[in-house]
């Protein structure tokens, strides 16, 4: 009980120390005459993506990498069709041109690229299939060039700047903030990955498994916070901007950032998890042309929270 409880309060301590490290970091960046758009698409995206490389790092330091990529596969799901779908169930999504045609397609090509990377058995039979340091850099390389396409669509008509807030809280509450927030993310992905280990023992499940559902669902939380308010404000863009982009730097950023700790070898059901990211990336990208374009309506929401339900049922009753 006393693990469960600190799993339980790892969350909490986890979201809440990226909150409080993205409001320090943000007011310190706007201090020094940092652009809005910029921090807007740097720290605030990173921020909800934050819970995830805290867990996926000491996941990594403690040689339990199939809590490592189960979590990354297991958000990029949630994010798609869960909180995507329970946004449009709320309220349909309006899409831009810019994320139909860019940050979409995008976000597939990462999907794809991982699915090639993990499994060398497609070019060497004999090698054994797993994400190394190499790729590691391959994927760092490409959330580079991620960051170059942010900074060059700053400012344009498709851009969020202006839904960007900054608290303005003073330059040393700013600093005890990210202190605080860098702390809480340290303890608490510590004592979810120590809770997720204990978890998959007693309940004789893998770790991939626990990774895929129990973690992924807890670390997509600042997600499923951010679109969920965006939805209800009818910020809708901001819902499917924070979306796709966590997605895209959960796979080049934090699986970039985890398999140069150590790396992450395939675990088995992994190619089936990375199948359904891409297909619910497709199906994502479908929607914007079924009923009216570019956006996501209330029927399309309800199928993408039924598909998620459908995947998390499989995922506990065949794959324990």
């Amino acid at each position: 009980m006393i693990t469960i409880a600190l799993l339980l309060i790892g969350f909490v301590i986890l979201i809440k120390g990226a909150d409080l490290l993205v409001d320090g970091a943000s007011f310190l960046a706007y201090r020094l005459k940092i652009n809005k758009m910029v921090i807007g698409l740097t720290i605030v995206a990173l921020g909800t993506s934050l819970p995830e490389l805290f867990v996926n790092i000491f996941a990594s330091v403690n040689d339990n990498p199939e809590i490592a990529i189960g979590n990354i596969l297991g958000s990029n799901t949630a994010n798609i069709l869960l909180i995507l779908g329970l946004s449009a169930a709320i309220y349909p999504l309006h899409v831009s041109k810019g994320t139909v045609w860019k940050e979409i397609p995008f976000c597939f090509l990462a999907t794809l690229l991982l699915g090639f990377m993990m499994n060398d058995r497609i070019i060497d039979n004999d090698s054994a299939s797993f994400l190394s340091r190499i790729d590691g850099l391959v994927l760092l390389s490409f959330f580079i060039i991620f960051l170059y396409y942010v900074f060059s669509i700053a400012g344009t008509p498709d851009s969020l700047g202006d839904g960007v807030q900054i608290k303005e809280i003073g330059i040393f509450k700013a600093i005890v903030f990210i202190i605080l927030g860098l702390t809480g993310l340290a303890s608490g992905g510590k004592w979810i990955v120590d809770g997720a280990v204990w978890l998959a023992k007693n309940l004789k499940m893998s770790e991939s498994a626990i990774g895929l559902t129990i973690v992924a669902f807890g670390t997509s939380l600042p997600e499923l916070a951010t679109s969920i308010v965006a939805v209800c404000k009818k910020n809708v863009e901001i819902a499917v901007g924070n979306v796709i982009g966590s997605n895209i730097f959960n796979i080049f950023l934090i699986l970039g950032i985890s398999s140069l700790i150590k790396p992450l070898p395939l675990a088995e059901g992994n190619n089936s998890d990375i199948l359904v990211v891409i297909i619910a990336t497709l199906l994502l990208f479908i929607s914007m042309f079924t009923g009216k374009k570019a956006k996501i309506d209330r029927w399309e929401g309800i199928v993408f929270v039924t598909g998620y339900v459908l995947y998390i049922t499989y995922l506990f009753v065949f794959r324990r």
